[in-house]
């Protein structure tokens, strides 16, 4: 107790000494805490993860970007998993879910139900079925007319847009990052599908390209979302991703941080997990963690936007399950969400 005491009054004492320097100390961590990555100051501003809260499972909730409401013919919005009629995920839940993909076990009557009522929520409830990609985590991107409306055949492909009135452009993701972005003065939209082995392929990066070459877009015209979607805190990869990034891109070191875990019982018996394995093969130690959400804001602001115009959503899936499916936070047993964008008619 002594020695706590005067543990206590040693770091007062330091941290008095620190004021009148008008000096900040280091915010001090707690053994088994992950080191936060700093944000740079073009950040700070952008990235403003929404605080976890109570969700009304039977209530239809909407996520969306309130700098996006000054444009009147602008439509955009990214579905959470509360609001719907599906009971296949978790049927022990009473109230159903919002599952948005045709997948097994869900009904097609649940599905074509919910993206009902996702429509009517969103405000285009007289709007037909939004247009969808067969998603393959590729670089290939698809310009999309009124007749790709009608097809029962989706284009394999991880990007679209449009410049179309009157058409809605939808990107599934139960963990993936999905982009949203639209060109202000030509009024052309375009929604992106990236997992990690799309934003190796630069997704985003290229679909900036494409837009100004299909649309004449200029990049200081555009403004792009990053929604939710798995988050540094829970997305956990191999060393021989880390490997592919780093062959891609200089700030490949930047997107990937250490994390560790504490453990009461491995750190007060530390003999007791010893293993037999080879350096770098035992599941002991910290684990490689990647950061897409920054991966894919970087590609943004290398092809050219303004980090002003890029909004990070910043919830992670796998930790707020109970808001948003999650491929990962449930094993693979799980619906699809919906990242919407178009433009009214």
């Amino acid at each position: 107790m002594a020695s706590s005491r005067s543990l206590t009054s040693d770091l007062q004492a330091i941290d008095a000494l620190f004021a009148a320097g008008d000096l900040l100390p280091r915010r001090r961590r707690t053994p088994g805490q992950a080191r936060a990555r700093r944000l740079r100051p073009s950040e700070q501003e952008e990235i403003r993860p929404q605080r976890p809260k109570r969700i009304l499972k039977s209530r239809l909730e909407l996520v969306r970007v309130p700098a996006w409401t000054t444009w009147s013919w602008l439509v955009h919005g990214f579905s959470t998993r509360t609001g719907g009629v599906s009971t296949a995920y978790r049927p022990s839940q009473r109230a159903g879910e919002l599952n948005l993909g045709f997948a097994v076990p869900d009904t097609r009557d649940n599905v074509h139900e919910n993206r009902r009522r996702f429509l009517e929520a969103l405000g285009c409830g007289s709007a037909g079925e939004p247009i969808t990609l067969r998603q393959i985590h590729s670089s290939l991107i698809r310009r999309v007319g009124r007749e790709d409306a009608l097809r029962t055949d989706p284009w394999k492909a991880d990007g679209i847009m449009t410049s179309e009135p009157g058409l809605l452009l939808a990107i599934q993701t139960a963990d993936c990052i999905p982009v949203l972005v639209a060109d202000t003065k030509k009024r052309a939209v375009a929604a992106f599908h990236a997992g990690w082995r799309g934003t190796l392929r630069r997704i985003v990066e290229n679909g900036i390209g494409r837009m100004r070459l299909e649309f004449g877009s200029h990049p200081e015209d555009l403004v792009a979302a990053i929604g939710p979607g798995i988050g540094t805190c829970c997305y956990a990869v191999g060393e021989e991703v880390r490997s592919e990034f780093l062959s891609q891109f200089v700030y490949a070191p930047e997107l990937f941080h250490e994390v560790s875990n504490s453990d009461p019982i491995r750190e007060k018996y530390p003999l007791l997990f010893l293993t037999q394995r080879a350096p770098g093969h035992s599941s002991l130690g910290p684990s490689l963690h990647l950061d897409l959400m920054e991966a894919n804001r970087r590609q943004l602001l290398d092809a050219g936007l303004p980090a002003r115009a890029i909004t990070v959503i910043g919830d992670c899936t796998q930790c707020q399950n109970n808001r948003y499916f999650s491929f990962r936070g449930e094993q693979g047993f799980t619906g699809r969400m919906f990242s919407v964008v178009g433009i009214h008619p």
